[in-house]
Parts: structure tokens; sequence; C-alpha cells
């Protein structure tokens, strides 16, 4: 690994974690109870993975970007790549494969309550989307999984 690249890595490294003390700052104190964050804190914890992962993808625009968080999710690599890199930050997906666990625990804490049912179920549902997919060159299993998702939440939500 070249200097120029390790000093990228550990840049990236620095940012996934200031993303993570701020979404945890913009919750503020989670209950013990596990309750739910507000609506307007889940869209914010989006757009701070929003923020991070859009400029690593310049040929997908802000207009795409909506496009996907409204439900329209295109098949290209550079748009499965996006998504990819978000779900990789909600811990949903890692080398292609999909994290059950981990998204379920996620769920709990980054959705209102008034979303985890119908979100419980639609990911039980998608569990299998990534098997057999390859993840390179094209984020596949990310598109696949998001596609599942969409297909089978009645509320879908993306950042």
């Amino acid at each position: 690994m070249g200097l120029e690249s390790g000093i990228r890595q550990i840049v990236s490294e620095m940012k996934f974690h200031l993303l993570l003390v701020c979404v945890a700052i913009s919750l503020g104190p989670i209950p013990q109870s596990e309750a739910g964050v507000t609506e307007e804190q889940m869209w914010s914890a989006g757009k701070l993975m929003r923020d991070v992962c859009l400029p690593k993808y310049p040929k997908v625009s802000v207009e795409v970007a909506d496009n996907i968080r409204n439900g329209d999710i295109p098949n290209s690599k550079d748009t499965n790549c996006y998504i990819n890199c978000i779900l990789e930050m909600m811990q949903a997906i890692k080398k292609g494969k999909f994290q059950l666990e981990s998204t379920l625990k996620q769920m709990d804490i980054m959705l209102p309550d008034s979303y985890k049912d119908e979100y419980r179920k639609g990911i039980n549902l998608c569990k299998d989307s990534t098997v057999g997919l390859k993840n390179a060159p094209n984020c596949d299993p990310a598109h696949a999984l998001l596609s599942c998702l969409k297909n089978n939440i009645k509320v879908f939500v993306f950042p």
C-alpha cells in the first residue's frame, strides 16, 4: 500500500468515525427501553450518510439520489455502489453479504417505533436477496437488497 492510498484510507476511516459521532450526537440520549428515534432524527442521520457517500460517486447526482430515496432504483454500477456505500454505513451489507442481525439491531436504533414492525417483516423477507450475487464490480447485491426492501415494505425509507 502506497503512502497516498494509506493516507486516503486513514482519512476515510476518520470521516466514518466522525459520522458515527455526529449521528450519536444528533440522536441524543436513547432511553433504556430502546425506543426508536423521531422521523426528524432518522432523516438527519440519513442525510449524514448521504453526505459521505454522494461525493464518492460523482456520476450519481442529487436528483438521482432523491429518486432512489423516493423508490426509483436504477440498476447501474454507480447507483448500485452508492446504495452499497449507504447500506454498509447502516451495517446492512458487508462485502456484498446481507447482515441480518446487525440490520435488525440498527433498525431498532435508527427507525421510529411506528416503522419497526413493517421493516422487521420486510427485512426477514429479503434476507436471502443477496445470496449468490457477486459484489464486484457492480455492487449488484446492494441493488437486489434495496429493491427487495422497496417491494416488501409499505413505507419505504432510504437516505
